[in-house]
Protein backbone atom coordinates (compact mmCIF):
# COMPACT_ATOMS: atom_id res chain seq x y z
CA UNK A 1 0.00 0.00 0.00
CA UNK A 2 2.75 2.44 0.90
CA UNK A 3 4.14 1.35 -2.60
CA UNK A 4 0.71 3.04 -4.15
CA UNK A 5 1.48 5.60 -2.22
CA UNK A 6 4.78 6.71 -3.58
CA UNK A 7 3.98 6.42 -6.84
CA UNK A 8 0.88 8.63 -6.33
CA UNK A 9 3.49 10.85 -5.06
CA UNK A 10 5.66 10.58 -7.92
CA UNK A 11 2.76 11.08 -10.55
CA UNK A 12 1.93 14.53 -9.14
CA UNK A 13 2.83 17.19 -10.99
CA UNK A 14 2.14 20.08 -8.78
CA UNK A 15 -1.11 21.25 -10.17
CA UNK A 16 -3.24 23.13 -8.06
CA UNK A 17 -6.64 22.67 -7.77
CA UNK A 18 -7.47 25.99 -9.05
CA UNK A 19 -6.01 25.93 -12.23
CA UNK A 20 -8.01 22.81 -13.20
CA UNK A 21 -11.41 21.97 -14.84
CA UNK A 22 -14.05 20.75 -12.41
CA UNK A 23 -14.95 18.04 -14.46
CA UNK A 24 -13.98 14.27 -13.35
CA UNK A 25 -12.95 15.31 -10.01
CA UNK A 26 -14.88 13.59 -7.38
CA UNK A 27 -15.70 14.29 -3.76
CA UNK A 28 -15.23 11.07 -1.39
CA UNK A 29 -16.03 10.52 1.96
CA UNK A 30 -14.51 8.15 4.23
CA UNK A 31 -14.34 7.01 7.67
CA UNK A 32 -11.00 6.11 9.24
CA UNK A 33 -11.31 3.64 11.96
CA UNK A 34 -7.86 3.93 14.22
CA UNK A 35 -4.68 5.73 13.90
CA UNK A 36 -2.78 3.60 10.78
CA UNK A 37 -6.16 5.01 8.76
CA UNK A 38 -5.96 8.74 9.75
CA UNK A 39 -2.07 8.23 8.92
CA UNK A 40 -2.87 7.11 5.37
CA UNK A 41 -5.38 10.19 4.76
CA UNK A 42 -2.48 12.74 6.03
CA UNK A 43 0.08 11.09 4.01
CA UNK A 44 -2.03 11.28 1.02
CA UNK A 45 -2.67 14.80 1.67
CA UNK A 46 0.81 15.61 2.09
CA UNK A 47 1.27 14.13 -1.35
CA UNK A 48 -1.22 15.84 -3.56
CA UNK A 49 -3.61 18.28 -3.26
CA UNK A 50 -6.36 17.34 -1.42
CA UNK A 51 -9.39 19.65 -0.60
CA UNK A 52 -10.95 19.15 2.51
CA UNK A 53 -14.64 19.49 3.07
CA UNK A 54 -15.49 17.95 6.38
CA UNK A 55 -13.44 18.67 8.44
CA UNK A 56 -11.56 21.76 6.97
CA UNK A 57 -7.84 21.09 7.49
CA UNK A 58 -6.32 17.49 7.36
CA UNK A 59 -4.97 18.45 11.07
CA UNK A 60 -8.40 17.71 12.45
CA UNK A 61 -8.50 14.40 11.14
CA UNK A 62 -9.02 11.57 14.01
CA UNK A 63 -10.56 8.38 14.34
CA UNK A 64 -13.99 7.25 13.69
CA UNK A 65 -14.81 10.38 12.07
CA UNK A 66 -16.34 11.13 8.93
CA UNK A 67 -14.51 12.88 6.54
CA UNK A 68 -15.24 14.33 3.27
CA UNK A 69 -12.43 15.78 0.51
CA UNK A 70 -12.12 16.90 -3.14
CA UNK A 71 -9.45 15.38 -5.55
CA UNK A 72 -8.19 16.78 -9.01
CA UNK A 73 -9.73 14.00 -11.98
CA UNK A 74 -6.45 12.68 -12.65
CA UNK A 75 -5.59 11.35 -9.12
CA UNK A 76 -9.25 10.06 -8.50
CA UNK A 77 -8.63 6.32 -8.80
CA UNK A 78 -5.27 6.36 -7.35
CA UNK A 79 -7.07 7.68 -4.23
CA UNK A 80 -10.08 4.97 -4.79
CA UNK A 81 -7.78 2.05 -5.21
CA UNK A 82 -5.44 3.46 -2.37
CA UNK A 83 -8.80 3.16 -0.20
CA UNK A 84 -10.18 0.06 -1.35
CA UNK A 85 -6.33 -1.30 -0.49
CA UNK A 86 -6.78 0.00 3.10
CA UNK A 87 -9.59 -1.09 4.09
CA UNK A 88 -10.55 2.11 4.67
CA UNK A 89 -14.68 2.33 4.47
CA UNK A 90 -15.75 5.10 1.64
CA UNK A 91 -17.97 6.17 -0.52
CA UNK A 92 -18.33 8.53 -3.47
CA UNK A 93 -20.15 11.49 -2.51
CA UNK A 94 -20.50 13.66 -6.03
CA UNK A 95 -18.99 11.38 -8.67
CA UNK A 96 -18.37 14.49 -11.37
CA UNK A 97 -18.04 18.25 -9.14
CA UNK A 98 -18.67 19.88 -12.87
CA UNK A 99 -21.73 18.24 -12.91
CA UNK A 100 -22.46 19.03 -9.54
CA UNK A 101 -21.67 22.83 -10.00
CA UNK A 102 -23.73 23.14 -13.32
CA UNK A 103 -26.84 21.39 -11.62
CA UNK A 104 -26.61 24.03 -8.81
CA UNK A 105 -28.27 26.42 -10.94
CA UNK A 106 -31.80 24.03 -11.05
CA UNK A 107 -33.94 27.41 -9.68
CA UNK A 108 -37.33 27.85 -11.96
CA UNK A 109 -36.54 32.32 -11.31
CA UNK A 110 -33.41 31.94 -14.28
CA UNK A 111 -34.34 35.68 -14.05
CA UNK A 112 -30.94 38.33 -14.44
CA UNK A 113 -32.32 40.37 -11.54
CA UNK A 114 -32.59 39.18 -8.24
CA UNK A 115 -34.38 36.74 -6.72
CA UNK A 116 -34.33 35.33 -3.26
CA UNK A 117 -34.64 31.23 -4.68
CA UNK A 118 -31.68 31.66 -6.98
CA UNK A 119 -27.74 32.14 -5.80
CA UNK A 120 -26.90 35.72 -6.73
CA UNK A 121 -23.63 37.37 -7.51
CA UNK A 122 -22.39 39.94 -5.13
CA UNK A 123 -23.11 42.72 -7.87
CA UNK A 124 -26.94 41.78 -7.47
CA UNK A 125 -26.59 41.66 -3.37
CA UNK A 126 -25.41 45.22 -3.71
CA UNK A 127 -28.04 46.35 -5.31
CA UNK A 128 -30.61 44.82 -3.29
CA UNK A 129 -29.46 45.70 -0.38
CA UNK A 130 -30.25 49.63 -1.22
CA UNK A 131 -33.31 48.47 -2.97
CA UNK A 132 -34.49 46.83 -0.33
CA UNK A 133 -33.78 49.66 2.44
CA UNK A 134 -35.19 51.95 -0.39
CA UNK A 135 -38.39 50.30 -0.51
CA UNK A 136 -38.89 49.71 3.14
CA UNK A 137 -37.19 53.34 4.68
CA UNK A 138 -39.57 52.64 7.89
CA UNK A 139 -37.88 49.62 8.69
CA UNK A 140 -34.77 49.14 7.35
CA UNK A 141 -31.56 51.15 6.54
CA UNK A 142 -28.60 50.08 4.71
CA UNK A 143 -24.76 51.68 5.60
CA UNK A 144 -21.32 50.71 5.53
CA UNK A 145 -18.99 49.55 8.24
CA UNK A 146 -15.59 49.24 6.29
CA UNK A 147 -14.15 47.94 3.08
CA UNK A 148 -12.82 44.76 1.62
CA UNK A 149 -8.98 44.32 0.70
CA UNK A 150 -9.84 44.60 -2.64
CA UNK A 151 -11.69 47.96 -1.67
CA UNK A 152 -15.30 46.89 -2.19
CA UNK A 153 -18.10 48.71 0.69
CA UNK A 154 -18.99 46.31 2.87
CA UNK A 155 -22.93 47.03 3.40
CA UNK A 156 -24.75 46.52 7.04
CA UNK A 157 -28.56 46.28 7.00
CA UNK A 158 -30.35 47.46 10.06
CA UNK A 159 -33.55 46.36 10.42
CA UNK A 160 -36.35 47.39 13.02
CA UNK A 161 -38.88 50.27 13.75
CA UNK A 162 -36.92 52.84 15.10
CA UNK A 163 -37.43 53.57 18.69
CA UNK A 164 -35.44 54.44 22.31
CA UNK A 165 -32.86 52.28 23.62
CA UNK A 166 -33.39 49.12 21.79
CA UNK A 167 -31.11 46.18 22.24
CA UNK A 168 -30.25 44.46 19.15
CA UNK A 169 -29.21 41.28 17.97
CA UNK A 170 -26.67 41.24 15.01
CA UNK A 171 -26.36 38.42 12.33
CA UNK A 172 -23.93 38.00 9.44
CA UNK A 173 -23.42 35.48 6.00
CA UNK A 174 -20.85 34.72 4.22
CA UNK A 175 -17.84 33.88 5.67
CA UNK A 176 -16.76 31.36 3.75
CA UNK A 177 -16.82 32.40 0.22
CA UNK A 178 -17.89 28.76 -1.43
CA UNK A 179 -20.12 28.40 1.40
CA UNK A 180 -23.69 29.96 -0.86
CA UNK A 181 -26.51 28.86 0.85
CA UNK A 182 -24.84 31.19 3.52
CA UNK A 183 -25.59 34.59 2.21
CA UNK A 184 -29.14 33.54 0.38
CA UNK A 185 -30.15 33.15 4.25
CA UNK A 186 -29.46 36.57 5.11
CA UNK A 187 -31.13 38.15 2.10
CA UNK A 188 -33.98 35.76 2.94
CA UNK A 189 -34.58 36.81 6.53
CA UNK A 190 -34.65 40.19 5.31
CA UNK A 191 -37.79 39.71 2.97
CA UNK A 192 -39.39 37.74 5.52
CA UNK A 193 -38.79 40.38 7.84
CA UNK A 194 -40.25 43.34 6.24
CA UNK A 195 -42.68 41.17 4.23
CA UNK A 196 -44.41 39.84 7.41
CA UNK A 197 -44.18 42.56 9.91
CA UNK A 198 -47.73 43.89 10.73
CA UNK A 199 -49.28 40.39 9.65
CA UNK A 200 -46.54 37.73 11.45
CA UNK A 201 -47.07 37.99 15.30
CA UNK A 202 -43.68 37.01 16.19
CA UNK A 203 -42.09 38.95 13.47
CA UNK A 204 -43.58 42.29 14.33
CA UNK A 205 -42.87 41.95 17.67
CA UNK A 206 -39.17 41.36 17.43
CA UNK A 207 -39.11 44.36 14.92
CA UNK A 208 -40.83 46.38 17.29
CA UNK A 209 -38.71 45.73 20.12
CA UNK A 210 -35.40 45.10 19.06
CA UNK A 211 -32.86 45.80 16.12
CA UNK A 212 -31.21 43.33 13.60
CA UNK A 213 -27.97 44.09 11.87
CA UNK A 214 -27.71 42.07 9.11
CA UNK A 215 -24.40 41.26 7.15
CA UNK A 216 -25.24 39.73 3.79
CA UNK A 217 -21.71 38.80 2.93
CA UNK A 218 -18.48 39.28 5.61
CA UNK A 219 -16.28 38.06 2.55
CA UNK A 220 -17.32 39.68 -0.55
CA UNK A 221 -13.71 39.39 -2.66
CA UNK A 222 -14.01 35.31 -1.60
CA UNK A 223 -17.62 35.29 -3.02
CA UNK A 224 -16.81 37.21 -6.04
CA UNK A 225 -14.03 34.99 -6.79
CA UNK A 226 -16.32 31.83 -6.48
CA UNK A 227 -18.46 33.37 -9.01
CA UNK A 228 -15.39 34.36 -11.42
CA UNK A 229 -12.86 32.10 -10.57
CA UNK A 230 -12.53 29.34 -8.00
CA UNK A 231 -16.13 27.84 -7.22
CA UNK A 232 -14.10 25.83 -4.11
CA UNK A 233 -12.41 29.16 -2.93
CA UNK A 234 -12.76 29.59 0.88
CA UNK A 235 -10.84 32.08 2.30
CA UNK A 236 -10.58 36.27 1.86
CA UNK A 237 -8.27 37.38 -1.34
CA UNK A 238 -5.55 39.35 0.68
CA UNK A 239 -1.85 39.03 -0.14
CA UNK A 240 0.60 37.32 2.31
CA UNK A 241 3.91 38.82 3.15
CA UNK A 242 6.40 36.46 2.36
CA UNK A 243 4.23 34.16 0.10
CA UNK A 244 2.24 33.89 -2.86
CA UNK A 245 -0.71 32.04 -1.59
CA UNK A 246 -3.64 34.54 -1.44
CA UNK A 247 -5.67 34.55 1.44
CA UNK A 248 -6.99 33.87 4.88
CA UNK A 249 -9.64 32.24 6.85
CA UNK A 250 -11.57 34.76 8.11
CA UNK A 251 -13.11 32.84 10.80
CA UNK A 252 -10.14 31.79 12.15
CA UNK A 253 -9.03 35.26 12.27
CA UNK A 254 -10.33 36.52 15.38
CA UNK A 255 -8.70 37.19 18.80
CA UNK A 256 -10.35 34.28 20.52
CA UNK A 257 -7.77 31.80 21.25
CA UNK A 258 -6.10 32.68 17.98
CA UNK A 259 -4.33 30.33 15.96
CA UNK A 260 -3.71 27.72 19.05
CA UNK A 261 -5.59 24.84 17.72
CA UNK A 262 -7.81 24.01 14.34
CA UNK A 263 -6.10 27.04 12.73
CA UNK A 264 -3.05 26.59 10.26
CA UNK A 265 -0.22 29.00 10.45
CA UNK A 266 0.72 28.50 7.15
CA UNK A 267 -0.59 31.03 4.68
CA UNK A 268 -1.18 28.48 1.79
CA UNK A 269 -3.49 26.15 4.43
CA UNK A 270 -7.23 26.78 3.91
CA UNK A 271 -7.61 27.40 7.71
CA UNK A 272 -4.97 30.36 7.52
CA UNK A 273 -5.14 32.42 10.80
CA UNK A 274 -3.81 35.46 9.07
CA UNK A 275 -0.82 37.43 10.20
CA UNK A 276 -2.44 38.36 13.34
CA UNK A 277 -5.78 38.43 14.65
CA UNK A 278 -7.90 40.99 12.76
CA UNK A 279 -5.25 40.95 10.00
CA UNK A 280 -8.23 41.17 8.06
CA UNK A 281 -10.27 44.36 6.52
CA UNK A 282 -13.22 42.39 6.79
CA UNK A 283 -12.72 40.99 10.42
CA UNK A 284 -11.54 44.31 11.72
CA UNK A 285 -14.20 46.13 10.34
CA UNK A 286 -16.98 43.47 11.76
CA UNK A 287 -15.14 43.41 14.73
CA UNK A 288 -15.07 47.32 15.32
CA UNK A 289 -18.43 47.39 14.44
CA UNK A 290 -19.72 45.06 17.39
CA UNK A 291 -17.23 46.38 19.64
CA UNK A 292 -18.59 50.04 19.15
CA UNK A 293 -22.08 48.49 19.75
CA UNK A 294 -21.50 46.31 22.79
CA UNK A 295 -23.58 47.62 24.75
CA UNK A 296 -26.83 47.19 22.68
CA UNK A 297 -25.83 44.11 20.90
CA UNK A 298 -27.38 41.23 22.91
CA UNK A 299 -26.96 38.06 20.38
CA UNK A 300 -24.66 37.00 17.85
CA UNK A 301 -25.52 34.80 15.10
CA UNK A 302 -23.25 33.49 12.37
CA UNK A 303 -24.34 31.72 9.41
CA UNK A 304 -22.10 28.93 7.88
CA UNK A 305 -22.48 25.22 5.73
CA UNK A 306 -22.20 22.60 5.30
CA UNK A 307 -23.30 19.90 8.05
CA UNK A 308 -26.67 21.03 9.88
CA UNK A 309 -25.42 22.17 12.84
CA UNK A 310 -26.09 24.87 15.26
CA UNK A 311 -23.22 24.97 17.83
CA UNK A 312 -22.48 27.63 20.10
CA UNK A 313 -18.82 28.49 22.67
CA UNK A 314 -16.51 27.32 22.87
CA UNK A 315 -14.63 25.91 19.85
CA UNK A 316 -11.28 27.39 21.08
CA UNK A 317 -11.52 24.85 24.55
CA UNK A 318 -13.29 22.23 25.69
CA UNK A 319 -14.22 24.38 28.62
CA UNK A 320 -17.67 25.06 28.95
CA UNK A 321 -19.04 28.47 28.84
CA UNK A 322 -20.44 29.43 32.20
CA UNK A 323 -24.25 29.77 31.28
CA UNK A 324 -23.62 26.23 29.11
CA UNK A 325 -26.93 25.03 30.43
CA UNK A 326 -29.35 27.62 29.08
CA UNK A 327 -27.42 27.73 25.86
CA UNK A 328 -27.94 24.11 25.32
CA UNK A 329 -31.25 24.60 26.16
CA UNK A 330 -32.06 27.24 23.59
CA UNK A 331 -29.84 24.98 20.68
CA UNK A 332 -32.27 22.39 21.60
CA UNK A 333 -35.42 24.07 21.76
CA UNK A 334 -34.52 25.92 18.30
CA UNK A 335 -33.01 22.68 16.43
CA UNK A 336 -36.70 21.60 17.00
CA UNK A 337 -38.39 24.09 15.98
CA UNK A 338 -36.17 23.73 12.58
CA UNK A 339 -36.92 20.16 12.26
CA UNK A 340 -40.94 21.12 12.97
CA UNK A 341 -40.88 21.95 8.98
CA UNK A 342 -39.37 19.74 7.08
CA UNK A 343 -38.08 17.00 9.58
CA UNK A 344 -34.30 18.46 9.08
CA UNK A 345 -32.19 17.02 12.10
CA UNK A 346 -29.71 19.36 13.38
CA UNK A 347 -27.13 18.21 16.04
CA UNK A 348 -26.15 21.21 18.58
CA UNK A 349 -23.63 21.17 21.13
CA UNK A 350 -20.15 23.07 21.68
CA UNK A 351 -18.26 23.65 19.20
CA UNK A 352 -15.39 21.81 20.21
CA UNK A 353 -17.07 18.95 21.77
CA UNK A 354 -19.62 18.58 18.63
CA UNK A 355 -16.96 18.88 15.63
CA UNK A 356 -13.94 20.01 16.51
CA UNK A 357 -11.21 22.69 18.23
CA UNK A 358 -10.97 25.68 15.91
CA UNK A 359 -9.51 29.14 17.70
CA UNK A 360 -10.55 32.56 15.98
CA UNK A 361 -14.06 31.86 15.25
CA UNK A 362 -16.07 34.97 15.41
CA UNK A 363 -19.08 33.27 17.62
CA UNK A 364 -16.55 32.54 20.90
CA UNK A 365 -14.67 36.12 19.85
CA UNK A 366 -18.24 37.67 20.38
CA UNK A 367 -18.88 35.52 23.22
CA UNK A 368 -15.81 36.34 24.95
CA UNK A 369 -17.21 40.14 24.31
CA UNK A 370 -20.15 39.80 26.70
CA UNK A 371 -22.63 38.76 24.40
CA UNK A 372 -24.13 35.95 26.30
CA UNK A 373 -26.16 34.54 23.40
CA UNK A 374 -23.81 33.31 20.46
CA UNK A 375 -24.62 30.63 17.86
CA UNK A 376 -23.48 29.40 14.63
CA UNK A 377 -25.42 28.07 12.20
CA UNK A 378 -23.76 25.02 9.65
CA UNK A 379 -26.71 24.60 7.33
CA UNK A 380 -27.88 22.00 4.83
CA UNK A 381 -27.16 19.31 4.01
CA UNK A 382 -24.81 16.63 5.69
CA UNK A 383 -22.84 16.17 2.46
CA UNK A 384 -25.03 14.65 -0.66
CA UNK A 385 -24.04 17.85 -2.39
CA UNK A 386 -22.16 19.74 0.13
CA UNK A 387 -21.16 23.60 -0.65
CA UNK A 388 -23.00 22.70 -4.15
CA UNK A 389 -26.83 22.79 -2.20
CA UNK A 390 -29.04 23.33 -5.36
CA UNK A 391 -31.31 26.32 -5.74
CA UNK A 392 -34.09 24.44 -6.01
CA UNK A 393 -33.16 23.52 -2.21
CA UNK A 394 -32.70 27.39 -1.03
CA UNK A 395 -36.85 27.76 -0.23
CA UNK A 396 -37.09 24.95 2.43
CA UNK A 397 -33.25 25.51 3.79
CA UNK A 398 -34.27 28.88 4.43
CA UNK A 399 -37.99 28.30 6.04
CA UNK A 400 -36.91 25.88 8.23
CA UNK A 401 -33.54 28.11 9.41
CA UNK A 402 -36.10 31.14 9.86
CA UNK A 403 -37.60 29.26 12.38
CA UNK A 404 -34.71 28.73 14.43
CA UNK A 405 -33.35 32.12 14.06
CA UNK A 406 -36.81 33.14 15.10
CA UNK A 407 -37.17 31.18 18.07
CA UNK A 408 -33.59 32.12 19.32
CA UNK A 409 -34.35 36.19 18.58
CA UNK A 410 -37.75 35.46 20.57
CA UNK A 411 -35.86 33.77 23.77
CA UNK A 412 -33.21 37.20 23.46
CA UNK A 413 -36.18 39.16 23.81
CA UNK A 414 -37.39 38.08 26.88
CA UNK A 415 -34.14 37.57 28.66
CA UNK A 416 -32.53 40.97 28.11
CA UNK A 417 -29.63 41.66 29.88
Amino acid sequence: MWALLVLIGAASVSAHLEDLSFDGQKVFRVIPRNDEQVEILNFLASMMEVDFWQPDSVTLLRPNMQVDFRIEAEKSFDVEDLLKESGMEYQVLIDNLQAALDAQFDSKARTASHSYEKYNSWDTIAAWTADIAAQNPDLVSRSVIGETFEGRPMYLLKMGKSGPNKKAIFMDCGFHAREWISPAFCQWFVKEAVETYGKDTVMTTLLDELDFYVLPVVNIDGYIYTWTNNRMWRKTRSKNAHSTCIGTDPNRNFDAGWCTVGASKFPCDPTYCGSAPESEKETKALADFIREHLSTIKAYLTIHSYSQLLLFPYSYTYNLPPNYQELNSIASAASKELASLHNTTYTYGPGAETIYLAAGGSDDWAYDQGIKYAFTFELRDTGRYGFLLPESLIKPTCEETLLAVKYIANYVLEHLY
